[in-house]
């Protein structure tokens, strides 16, 4: 079991799905917000998808050859943002990560990379430091965030050569990148960063950014894995981000494993393995893989523009009503996100970043989750949510409803001390 699927005392086991719905084995009908961590943009067994998966594995699951179907998505991708003038897949976002920040060491010959505090970038130990720290080693001897690492047994090296950067607050982060810009090979950036508050990157954080990246020369890295569905062209066009290297993932693979990395074709040159050994090897045994390919070539076709803009004023709806229905009831908390994604925290206090995204208690935020599911909706383990495109008003109301319950529950059961 992945342990990101599992909570206490035991999740339920799923035994189908069916657009925005999920039946556990007890036969029980759950609306589906996690939809696998944000990766099923159109819920559960979408037929155009599911036929494009038959077809193609009617013709093969795997081929050490190429196939027409990756020049198709990729073509796909490509026309839907100028940046992503090339690209490469791999399996997972994780990889497409790791293979960006390798990417990015060899263009510069740098070792060191940036992140900000709290954000989630896939399980590589660069990305993984600071994920989560506690309060009491927030911060370095000189009042920045300190570098903590993500798991037991992570080399010193790997936090050395880790910078970590506090979300939304601009003037700290020039300060810290003017000091160590110059060691940097590359800043990693999610625009909309799941885990650090579901807060968007503010324009003069992403001015200063830019800034740095001119003055000393790394690159910036977009790690759109989740955030690729907020528009049609992708993130970095909404924040005004101008990345060197972007990262994708989840319903780029229509609901099949899948990452990639996409640039500029100068950028993408570091992985050209046609003119002799490249910069840095990109690939794997399932990499391109046509069931992945076909199914995402579906699944990105059908979410058009129009798609979009419908899911992104679903997911302002529900913000909307939730929020106002806990103005209402003088419930002490509140959702944030973007476009179609939500999430859910257990204050009124403002949420700017990681930190004060650590409202509460977890045990609070899982009682809400088990409280949801008792309504018939399924979250994730964090109360984090997406909208997806089998939803209806309808459902954006039940929801809206069963969370404001499920919250009201809980502090009834906890008391009004969040």
């Amino acid at each position: 079991m992945r342990n990101a699927t599992w909570f206490a005392p035991h999740p339920p086991y799923a035994a189908k799905g069916i657009g925005c719905f999920v039946e556990d084995l007890d036969g029980r009908q759950l609306l589906d917000c996690a939809n696998n961590f944000f990766s099923l943009i159109h819920g559960h067994a979408f037929a155009p998808v599911v036929e494009a998966i038959r077809a193609a594995a009617g013709d093969g699951t795997a081929f050490g050859l190429p196939t027409e179907k990756e020049i198709a998505l990729a073509e796909l991708i490509r026309g839907r943002s100028p940046r992503c003038e090339q690209v490469r897949f791999c399996t997972s976002g994780t990889e497409a990560v790791m293979f960006a920040i390798k990417g990015a060491r060899a263009l510069t010959g740098r070792r060191a990379l940036a992140k900000f505090e709290g954000a989630y970038h896939g399980s590589y130990d660069w990305v993984e430091v600071s994920l989560a720290p506690e309060p009491a080693a927030w911060d370095d001897e000189s009042g920045n965030p300190a570098s903590i690492g993500g798991s037991k047994g992570v080399p010193k090296h790997v936090l050395q050569d880790t910078v970590v950067l506090p979300w939304n607050d601009p003037d700290r982060c020039a300060a810290i990148l003017d000091k160590q810009g110059s060691r940097l090979a590359a800043l990693i950036i999610d625009p909309v960063p799941s885990r650090a508050g579901m807060v968007p990157v503010s324009k003069k954080t992403v001015e200063v950014i830019h800034a740095a990246s001119e003055k000393h020369g790394f690159l910036i890295i977009s790690d759109e894995v989740i955030s690729f569905r907020l528009s049609y062209a992708g993130a970095h066009p909404l924040f005004g981000l101008q990345p060197d290297l972007i990262t994708l993932g989840k319903i780029i693979g229509g609901g099949l494993p899948i990452g990639a990395v996409a640039g500029s074709a100068r950028t993408m040159s570091v992985f050209d393995h046609t003119q002799g050994k490249p910069g840095v090897a990109l690939g794997g045994t399932f990499s391109a893989n046509p069931l992945a390919m076909a199914a995402g070539f579906s699944a990105m076709t059908a979410l058009d523009e129009a798609a979009i803009a419908r899911l992104n004023q679903l997911g302002s709806d529900l913000r909307s009503e939730i929020n106002l229905s806990f103005i209402e009831k003088r419930i002490p908390a509140q959702v944030t996100g973007s476009g179609s994604l939500f999430r859910l925290h257990l204050t009124a206090k403002p949420i700017a970043d990681y930190r004060s995204s650590r409202c509460g208690t977890p045990d609070a935020l899982r009682q809400v989750h088990a409280a949801a599911l008792e309504q018939g909706v399924l979250l994730t383990p964090n109360c984090s949510g997406a909208i997806s495109t089998p939803m209806e008003q309808a459902h954006i109301d039940d929801l809206s409803t069963a969370i404001t319950r499920a919250v009201a529950d809980t502090f009834a059961v906890r008391g009004w001390d969040q």
